[in-house]
Parts: C-alpha cells; sequence; structure tokens
C-alpha cells in the first residue's frame, strides 16, 4: 500500500522553498568584523595560506566534507534516460540522504553531456572544490568507462552509486546467508538476471569475495552470456559461459543463489523450487521484485530473500553505504575508494547485523525484535549504529591499503563521528522544524 498520493509527492518539493536543499552560511555575519572576515579583506589571509600549502584547502574550506553528486540523467532510478533537469529530484534527494546519515555537505550537478568524454572532463575540473564524486544515474556501458578513468586520473575518491551500492549491500547479506546456509562461498552456483551496470558490479564484487567466476551464470535480455555470441561487449563476455547452457528456468535447477537486478516476474515459484537447499535469493528490481516475496517464501520456507523493499525483510538499501563509505573516505583523506574498503563497508555491515539490534529500531519497522537469522542478514537502514560501524571499517581499509593521507585513532574517531551527527541533527532540525509543511 502506498505510504503518499501523488500530489503529496509533488506537493512536498514543491511547498515553501522549493526542492530539497539549501546552502547555510555555518560562520556568524552579523557585525562588520564578521563581514570582513568571511570576504575581503579577511579572506585573504586563508587564500595566502592555501597558496602557500595547497594542503590548508582542507583546513579553511568545505573541500573536505563536500561530495559532488554528478549525473546527465541517462539511467535515472527505473524511469531511464530522462535527462539532467527531470533527475535533479533524485540528485536532491541523494544530498538529502547523504546529509542526514552521514552529515556529508553535497552539491548536485546535472549536467548536459552525454559522451563519456565529456564527463569525465566535467568531473575533472570540479578536483579543486570537491573532496569526492559521487557519479549517479549514468546509463551503461558508458559508466563503467567513465569511472575507471576518473578513479585513475583523479586524486579524490570517486563512486558510482548505481554499481558498487547494492554490491556492497547485498555482498553483506551474502556473508551472513553463506553462514546460515552453511555454503562455502567458492563452491556456490550464482544466476544472475540482468546484465547492467548494477548486475555487472555486484557480480565483480562477488568474484571479490570468492566466488568463482565459472559459476556464475549471468543472463541479459537475450539469454545466457556465453562464448557462442558475438553481441557481447567486454563487461558482459568477462562472465560468458563456455558453452550455453540453456534457458534461466534450466539454469535455476541447482542454483545455491539468484541475484536479480532485471525486471518484476523473471522468476517463478517451480524455479525457486528446483534451487539447492536454503536458496539464496536477493530479487532486487524495483518497485517490484523478480519473484514476488510471499511467492518465493510459500514456494521454498528455507530460501533467504532480500528485495529492494522496505517492507520485506533484508531490504537492499543503498543508504546503508554511500553516506558512510564516503564519511569514512573522507575523513582519512583517501585518494581513492578501493576493492579493500568496499569488502570492509560489506563485512562490516554483516558483523552489525549479528548484533543485538534496539527495540526502538525494531519498533519503528513494526516488530517485536530483530535477531540475525534468515528474516536479518543485513542491518535496517534507520539503525544509528550503521554509522560507526561502516565509515571506520572503510577509513581502516584506507589506512591499510596505503590510499589514506591521514591517520586516525580509531576509538577517538568513533567518538568523534557521534559528537558529529548529534550536533548535525540538532542543526539540521531547527532548519526544517522552523517551517510547518504540514506533512
Amino acid at each position: 500500500m502506498a505510504l503518499f498520493t501523488k500530489e503529496e509527492a509533488l506537493e512536498y518539493h514543491r511547498a515553501k522553498r522549493k526542492g530539497k536543499l539549501e546552502v547555510i552560511s555555518i560562520k556568524p555575519c552579523k557585525t562588520q568584523k564578521h563581514l570582513s572576515m568571511a570576504y575581503s579583506p579577511g579572506v585573504a589571509e586563508a587564500c595566502r595560506a592555501i597558496h602557500a600549502d595547497e594542503e590548508k584547502v582542507y583546513e579553511y574550506t568545505n573541500k573536505g566534507n563536500l561530495v559532488a553528486v554528478v549525473s546527465n540523467g541517462t539511467a535515472v532510478l527505473g524511469l531511464g534516460n530522462i535527462g539532467p533537469k527531470a533527475g535533479k529530484p533524485v540528485m536532491e534527494g541523494k544530498g538529502v540522504l547523504f546529509k542526514i546519515f552521514a552529515d556529508v555537505d553535497v552539491y548536485d550537478l546535472n549536467i548536459s553531456a552525454k559522451t563519456p568524454d565529456e564527463v569525465v572532463n566535467f568531473c575533472k575540473l570540479l578536483g579543486p572544490t570537491f573532496g569526492g564524486i559521487n557519479l549517479e544515474d549514468i546509463k551503461a556501458p558508458e559508466c563503467f568507462e567513465i569511472e575507471r578513468r576518473l578513479i585513475q586520473e583523479m586524486d579524490i575518491p570517486v563512486f558510482h552509486d548505481d554499481q558498487h551500492g547494492t554490491a556492497i549491500i547485498s555482498g553483506a547479506g551474502l556473508f551472513n546467508a553463506l553462514e546460515i546456509a552453511g555454503k562455502k562461498i567458492e563452491e556456490i552456483k550464482v544466476v544472475v538476471s540482468g546484465a547492467g551496470a548494477g548486475a555487472i558490479a555486484c557480480t565483480r564484487f562477488y568474484e571479490a569475495m570468492g566466488v568463482k567466476r565459472e559459476n556464475v551464470f549471468m543472463f541479459d535480455s537475450r539469454g545466457l552470456i556465453h562464448k557462442g555470441r558475438t553481441d557481447l561487449n567486454e563487461h558482459k563476455a568477462y562472465f560468458a559461459q563456455e558453452k550455453d547452457h540453456g534457458s534461466l528456468e534450466e539454469v535455476m535447477k541447482g542454483a545455491d543463489c539468484f541475484l536479480g537486478l532485471s525486471v518484476k516476474d523473471k522468476i517463478n515459484a517451480e524455479m525457486v523450487k528446483s534451487m539447492a537447499p536454503s536458496p539464496m535469493i536477493f530479487a532486487c528490481a524495483n518497485p517490484d521484485p523478480e519473484i514476488p516475496y510471499d511467492v518465493a517464501k510459500a514456494a521454498r520456507p528455507d530460501c533467504i530473500m532480500a528485495t529492494g523493499r522496505s517492507d520485506f525483510p533484508n531490504q537492499v538499501n543503498n543508504v546503508l553505504g554511500f553516506p558512510f563509505i564516503f564519511r569514512g573516505a573522507l575523513d582519512c583523506r583517501a585518494t581513492t575508494i578501493n576493492e579493500e574498503m568496499k569488502i570492509a563497508a560489506a563485512q562490516a555491515l554483516a558483523a552489525l547485523a549479528k548484533e543485538p539490534c534496539p527495540k526502538e529500531i525494531a519498533a519503528a519497522y513494526g516488530v517485536d525484535n530483530l535477531e540475525f537469522g534468515i528474516d536479518y542478514i543485513i542491518p535496517k537502514a534507520l539503525d544509528p549504529r550503521v554509522l560507526t560501524w561502516v565509515a571506520p571499517a572503510v577509513a581502516q581499509a584506507a589506512m591499510d591499503t596505503g590510499v589514506a593521507t591521514i591517520k586516525l585513532d580509531m576509538e577517538q574517531y568513533k567518538k568523534e563521528l557521534r559528537a558529529r551527527m548529534d550536533a548535525s541533527i540538532a542543526r539540521t532540525a531547527g532548519v526544517v522544524d522552523s517551517f510547518d509543511y504540514g506533512f
């Protein structure tokens, strides 16, 4: 059942001040002295200090807490290529999530750029201003080239959340599902429905976790990806099976894990019944998964199932990842977000799901309690502990792999994170509560 009407959603975006974000000064500007320090002539002191030592830009500006959410609107949510203007509400929403979950400031930059060269050149020009770049809603296969080039050519973290967000969150679920099912990751058979940016990134991430490439059976709209096909780009060809093993229905037999990033009703109850014991089903198509939750559970009560929806157990929600991954990367001033940092994030989420869950978190989701098991393999998006579990894990991995440029005391860092969020929540509440929106 929908929680809102179309008109309520539109009113939410247009009421009072238009959109969802605004820029607020965090320094006083009430006197002549304040004004002279904020701008001329006092600002020159900060400029001179940075000119003498460019690293001072992190001390005297907001660069160290500022992320650019960059999109050309070519693959917006489930809406497709609707363009940068129509995609802007999504990018503003991303900025809201960055702020409320991890106190990261964002400018959403929606650009009229069609080619990889245009997007790459634009992003490279942003380096002096931003501490990181979150690429968003850019279609495949161009998104792969864009991210790869920017990671190589820039010295700040660049992260395409459409690729890696779902990979990291579902990867956390896979870690725990394997433990519950008593299976070894290097032995499982994985069937993938979908071969876009998200599906390919998820499968590559699972491979980094230990899944064998030869045990991956990936399907696109034309069927199983295998070496007999001549219509494959390099990203699909990477997962090509040696021969054609048949239809999705045939390949599902004996599968340990199904990953769906495609369309609703892609698999049915009979396919689920044919899977191996304790099957892991990650049906992430939104808003309707590849198989309805109740149909899958009725067919196989022993299945461990996750979807992209909040009204079923085990939601694969990207908000569990990107705010905290960037928080950790920014705070240790990482030059990139590498595979070790992504795996550390997934491991931290998996570990948190095993911790006793506070009653108030369970109550927020309408249940009496949440305990580690087949219906709770991924922490809830509203669990405030995610910040102090994931951000430090990411920062530690950055330090361990040599991509961090400053060292953090982890115990002190966790305390600072909690204090930072308390202060941010208080500031944000003061602004939002100053208007009566009627929602």
